[in-house]
């Protein structure tokens, strides 16, 4: 399989900021909001270099909604950012109707996503975010792996026209994607190639699912790793592809098991080439106070628990 080395951890957030900050230099349109988390949102940069497109608009997420959907009608496009729990399940009734119904040009810059915002606990961790936003019709859902992916994403993002909803993350993880990889919206990545079993995987589990890979190889078991930066609209062809080749899949996520990657993959192998499936998520819970490494470990949201998974899967194909 193609090996992937770790560049140096860093954390998407960051990727999120230096995305920001070279799209907001090549169009004057683009302006930036937040609910008093410009420091958490990596917005500084873009603030600091365009202060006059950038609003600080206080603990307020829902006026913040409607304020970028009055910018976005007089042309603008406005990202706003807010931890995940915020910028989903406080303000869903503005982004229903203010941006998803109006297909405003809104970028929703969702940070801290998962259990992996880790010390903050429950009340502040959203593992429903997803699912949230997958239901929105009309409302592009992207969770790319790592800085480099996630700085190319938020480019993506600005020009694209309607509404794009960025899920992010707080920790330093591992980079590995290309610097010049670039993205595209609606596209999945083969990051490795496999006849066995085809490994799916978003976010921070894009990584963990390439470490299974290696371990799994070593016993036999060869799979190809598919990174799936974009939720919706998903890649149909290219999980096809490699499900046509390996007859099984795992599906990893920081996410819950409902209405997340996992069940948008299993809706389209069900209605195409029915397939023996695992998932490797959240399961039906609430997160925890504790250290991400602690909550990963304890939610089984790692390396091994996707090669058990595939092992498992290996032997009932």
């Amino acid at each position: 399989m193609k090996k992937y080395t770790d560049k140096g951890k860093k954390d998407t957030r960051s990727g999120f900021g230096a995305g920001l900050l070279e799209a907001g230099k090549a169009d004057g349109r683009i302006m930036a909001l937040t609910a008093d988390l410009k420091g958490s949102l990596k917005m500084d940069a873009f603030a600091d270099a365009f202060p006059e497109r950038f609003i600080q608009c206080g603990i307020a997420e829902a006026n913040m909604v409607g304020v970028a959907a009055g910018l976005a009608i007089s042309g603008k496009i406005p990202f706003i950012g807010s931890f995940a729990e915020f910028i989903t399940g406080r303000v869903y009734d503005q982004l229903r109707q203010a941006v998803a119904y109006g297909k405003a040009n809104v970028k929703i810059a969702s940070s801290h996503a998962g259990i992996t915002l880790g010390e903050d606990g429950a009340t502040h961790q959203t593992m429903e975010d997803i699912a949230l936003m997958r239901a929105l019709p009309g409302m592009v859902v992207l969770n790319p792996c790592d800085y480099n992916q996630t700085k190319a994403a938020t480019i993506a993002a600005a020009a694209w026209d309607g509404p794009v909803y960025i899920r992010f993350g707080r920790p330093a993880v591992p980079n590995f994607t290309p610097e010049d990889g670039g993205f595209e919206i609606g596209k999945a990545y083969l990051l490795s190639e496999g006849k066995d079993i085809t490994l799916i995987a978003c976010g921070h589990m894009v990584w963990e699912a390439l470490q299974a890979a290696e371990t799994l190889e070593s016993e036999g078991i060869c799979c190809d790793v598919l990174s799936v930066p974009t939720i919706k609209p998903l890649d149909e062809k290219a999980i096809l592809a490699s499900i046509l080749k390996t007859k099984a899949a795992v599906v990893a996520e920081e996410h819950n098991r409902t209405g997340g990657l996992g069940e948008a993959v299993a809706a389209l192998l069900a209605r195409t080439i029915p397939t023996p499936m695992a998932f490797v998520n959240g399961k039906d819970l609430f997160g925890q106070t504790g250290t991400p490494a602690e909550l990963l470990h304890a939610y089984g949201l790692d390396a091994e628990h996707i090669a058990d998974a595939a092992r498992d899967l290996s032997a009932r194909k």
